[in-house]
């Protein structure tokens, strides 16, 4: 099963966007949640992850910026993402970190693309 992250677009640089990412039940509650991006022309990278206790952890390029939650009730991670800046250009893709430390699952992503 992929994971489907939406809610990407256009921002200006300073701007906020949040992505939502819904799984599968029986994949959502017994897994780490991750949100990961590729740059043009560079290797995907993890930018935050939330665990199923609601630990969280973040890269320090979106420290103070990203905000990673996750609602139970709706099998639905998110990535709130503010004072967004060029360099957050990318496609953003959700996991689950142990399928994401495998190179497997992965979703389409969606395009985040900050302007400015």
């Amino acid at each position: 099963v992929q994971l489907q992250a939406s809610g990407g677009g256009l921002v200006l640089a300073g701007g906020s966007l949040r992505l939502s990412c819904t799984a599968p039940e029986k994949i959502f509650r017994n897994n780490n949640m991750g949100w990961y991006r590729q740059a043009p022309g560079q290797q995907r990278e993890r930018v935050a992850y939330i665990t199923v206790v609601d630990m969280t952890n973040y890269a320090d390029s979106v420290k103070g910026r990203f905000t990673v939650s996750r609602d139970n009730a709706k099998n639905t991670v998110y990535l709130q993402m503010n004072s967004l800046k060029l360099e957050d250009t990318g496609v953003y893709y959700c996991n689950t970190l142990t399928r994401a430390m495998s190179d497997t699952g992965w979703g389409q992503g969606t395009l985040v693309t900050v302007s400015s």
